[in-house]
């Protein structure tokens, strides 16, 4: 939708919205034109996808917000009208959009079963014209106008229904995506409502399609939205715990267990105390703390990898020490030593090793080392050196 947006209404418009209607043969007309019976099925049309859901699951979920809707929507509102007034041009064409879907007259229960069938008369002509290529002429003249009216069709019934989508993505602004990036994956979620719409089962267009613009919704802002991408049905438990979370603390003034949650919702104490954990965003380690906005937080985490500063001194200060120590031996004892140890390279040589460098036995270097350790044990720095080691 940004692109579409930068190119200004009527190309925003353009990409959703149907052109003029022309008219839709009724399902008798589609079934004669297509050489079936009344009694005769149009076959698979509907496109796949995910299982759409039952009406009484959508009316539940549309009843469970009911309560909150009026504040809900009135937040909203603020919110985009505040991105509106400082997103500049963008806000001016996003109103300016608004505007023009608001034109759109809605429709009524009979118009858009008028229209369903059509779409569906489209779809089962665009199929037999796509997998059946003996057909006469006569009949795929009149398969293509079957296709064209159904395309008419399903473009008008996207077009009556476009604030909808808007209004559904008033409600999830705040958690990770734009407003407008919203209302374009709610716009694919009402095309693929309009493709999958039946309407043989009895209701209202608008219900049945706001599953599906939020679960378009839904699925955008599990992939995009989080920094640590969650799977879509866990984000719907998730949702449906913290809903239940702020409903269970109005209601009784205290903030509910993971054990109230989940008896509430029938399911695991665990698998609520996971879900509570991922509802969690990360923070950023740059974020300011305070309002002068010159501390990050990262500068008060402690890095329990890093020196401490006494530690550091101390190394110092023991480097020092040793060195001094060294300096009053004799070259041979003093290299003899530093190579045993490793004080020069961090890596303790072998007596073996040592007597190589200087051509002696390993026997040799080993009475010189022995002779050389006694002679540090009793000098007046050995006593310092045993500080570093209390």
């Amino acid at each position: 939708m940004n692109s579409a947006v930068a190119q200004g209404p009527v190309a925003l418009l353009d990409a959703v919205a149907p052109a003029p209607h022309t008219g839709a043969p009724s399902v008798a007309e589609a079934r004669t034109a297509v050489g079936l019976g009344d009694q005769e099925e149009l076959g698979p049309l509907r496109i796949p996808g995910p299982a759409a859901p039952e009406i009484a699951e959508l009316e539940a979920a549309l009843e469970e917000e009911a309560e909150t809707e009026p504040e809900k929507e009135a937040e909203a509102d603020q919110k985009v009208n505040a991105w509106a007034d400082s997103a500049g041009p963008a806000g001016d064409l996003f109103r300016q959009y608004l505007r023009e879907i608001g034109r759109v007259p809605l429709l009524n229960a009979v118009l858009e079963v008028e229209l369903a069938q059509a779409v569906e008369a489209g779809l089962f002509a665009e199929e037999k014209l796509t997998f059946q290529t003996h057909l006469k002429p006569q009949l795929r003249r009149e398969l293509a106008i079957l296709v064209l009216e159904g395309q008419a069709a399903k473009r008008r019934l996207i077009e009556a229904n476009l604030r909808l989508v808007v209004s559904i993505a008033k409600r999830y602004l705040g958690r990770g995506m734009s407003i407008l990036d919203l209302v374009q994956e709610g716009n694919l979620g009402l095309i693929r409502a309009v493709e999958k719409f039946d309407y043989t089962r009895g209701y209202k267009f608008s219900t049945y399609a706001t599953w599906w613009i939020r679960q378009a919704m839904s699925r955008a802002l599990a992939d995009q939205a989080r920094t640590i991408r969650v799977p879509v049905h866990v984000v719907e438990l998730m949702n449906r715990v913290v809903r239940l979370q702020r409903r269970l603390l109005q209601e009784n003034g205290v903030e509910p267990t993971p054990d109230d949650i989940a008896e509430v919702l029938g399911v695991a104490v665990e698998r609520v105390v996971e879900v509570l954990r991922l509802a969690q965003e990360p923070v950023s380690l740059h974020a300011p703390v305070g309002e002068e906005d010159d501390v990050a937080l990262g500068d008060l985490i402690e890095d329990a990898d890093a020196v401490s500063p006494a530690d550091s001194v101390a190394v110092v200060m023991l480097r020092e020490h040793l060195d001094a120590l060294l300096s009053t031996l004799g070259e041979r004892e003093k290299r003899v030593v530093q190579l045993r140890y490793g004080l020069t390279d961090g890596q303790p040589h072998t007596l073996e090793e040592i007597g190589r460098t200087f051509g002696v036995t390993r026997e040799r270097i080993r009475q010189i080392e022995a002779k050389t350790l006694a002679k540090l044990r009793g000098h007046t720095y050995a006593d310092q050196l045993l500080d570093y080691l209390r």
